[in-house]
């Protein structure tokens, strides 16, 4: 793993379509089979195409065969994505009586370290566990800001791309309480 530079990176939010993102890695907010699925997961895998696939199906016989665990990561090529590579996730579901935040900030602490292995400079987030996995975006927002400008990491660009305004106004919100910089 290459040494952090220990400088903040530049953090972005912005309204748009994760699979689009010129960046070096794009993480995605995957199931734990790793063969896709809805949302994210699922336009990641139609977008990129079977070379994705092909890749996670690798990962499932040799490292995970029971699937990814929740909060953990590992990076496949991105096929035919504008982005280098794509880092798989798996999201914790959220639960009213469980408290999982500290699996929500794993899967944000461990992609930035996947990243870093792959020598990133550049990913793009989408708002991991909002969707079916019912996670708040107001608590989600706060927990992925508060965690990537924490962890120590060399990537110099981290893109939050978020499908609605109600995502991005929350994640606006979220790193205004945090009192953190958007470039």
């Amino acid at each position: 793993m290459s040494e952090s530079s220990g400088a903040t990176p530049r953090l972005t939010l912005l309204r748009g379509d994760i699979t689009e993102q010129q960046v070096d890695a794009i993480v995605n907010a995957a199931n734990s089979s790793l063969l896709g699925g809805g949302g994210v997961d699922g336009a990641i895998h139609r977008r990129g195409g079977p070379e994705i696939l092909e890749e996670c199906r690798a990962l499932r016989a040799s490292k995970y065969g029971r699937g990814l665990p929740t909060g953990r990561a590992a990076a496949t090529t991105a096929g035919r994505l504008p982005a280098r590579w794509v880092i798989h996730t798996v999201g914790p579901v959220f639960s009213s009586s469980d408290d999982r935040s500290e699996l929500l900030a794993d899967c944000h602490r461990n992609s930035l370290l996947v990243a870093e292995e792959l020598g990133a400079r550049s990913v793009a987030f989408p708002a991991i566990s909002t969707g079916v996995y019912r996670w708040p975006i107001d608590d989600a927002a706060i927990i992925a800001l508060r965690t990537v400008s924490q962890a120590p990491s060399s990537v110099a660009e981290i893109r939050f791309v978020l499908f609605d305004d109600r995502a991005l106004t929350a994640f606006r919100q979220a790193a205004d309480s945090l009192g953190l910089p958007l470039g």
